[in-house]
């Protein structure tokens, strides 16, 4: 059955965001957000490994969560974020169904979820029991019929913002493309314009791949 739609205790923001700013436009939200605890929620169990990190070295207090963690690991985690040891709980969608945590104050969705009815499962985390939440979602460049499915589950619109890079971010990201996800970085930065990439829903593998297509012709394979 179809959960229950959103509460009205839960107050709702998009973020139009390129794909290669979404970090800093995540970070950004953290640090303005009197956030007590929240989860963040990513599509892929490789982005929230990523991201976790990420967080981690930015000084957050942060910690991924998802299926394939051993038990005793995933135990420890939900229980320091219980505990308020840990404030920021990145997490897919399965590993995060049926926690019971009182007081969530925000939920930040990374990634637009593909189903709406996940959309509706992961605010609900916050505005539980007549308390206030609140629920941001980054809205990135190939995820415009996401957000129409979610608009249509809730039956209602959400307030929209864009994001604003600040100039301090852009020194920042010189140095982080020289890390292990520089291929993702890259990927985007050749990306089409706006609206013109579709996703693949299948393709959980990670950035795409270089092919011969994409190589000058002199440097092609014969």
């Amino acid at each position: 059955s179809k959960p229950a739609t959103t509460a009205d205790t839960i107050e709702q923001h998009l973020m139009k965001v390129s794909s290669s700013d979404k970090k800093y436009a995540l970070r950004g939200l953290l640090e303005k957000e009197n956030v007590k605890n929240a989860f963040v929620f990513c599509n892929r169990k490789r982005d929230v490994d990523m991201l976790g990190k990420w967080l981690k070295e930015k000084g957050f207090s942060a910690a991924p969560l998802h299926g394939d963690m051993v038990q005793s690991v995933r135990t420890k985690t939900l229980q320091d974020f219980k505990d308020g040891n840990i404030v920021f709980l990145v997490c897919s969608d399965v590993a995060a169904r049926g926690l019971d945590v009182i007081g969530v104050s925000h939920v930040f969705n990374y990634d637009v979820p593909i189903n709406p009815d996940d959309y509706v499962h992961r605010i609900g985390r916050t505005g539980r029991a007549g308390q206030l939440g609140k629920a941001w979602t980054l809205w990135a460049d190939d995820d415009d019929k996401f957000v129409e499915a979610i608009h249509k589950r809730i039956g209602k619109d959400i307030e929209i913002e864009s994001y604003q890079k600040k100039a301090k971010e852009d020194k920042e990201l010189k140095p982080f493309i020289q890390k292990k996800d520089k291929q993702e970085f890259v990927s985007n930065a050749k990306s089409a314009p706006p609206f013109e990439k579709k996703r693949k829903i299948s393709d959980d593998d990670g950035p795409s791949r270089f092919t011969d297509d994409d190589l000058p012709a002199f440097l092609q394979r014969r």
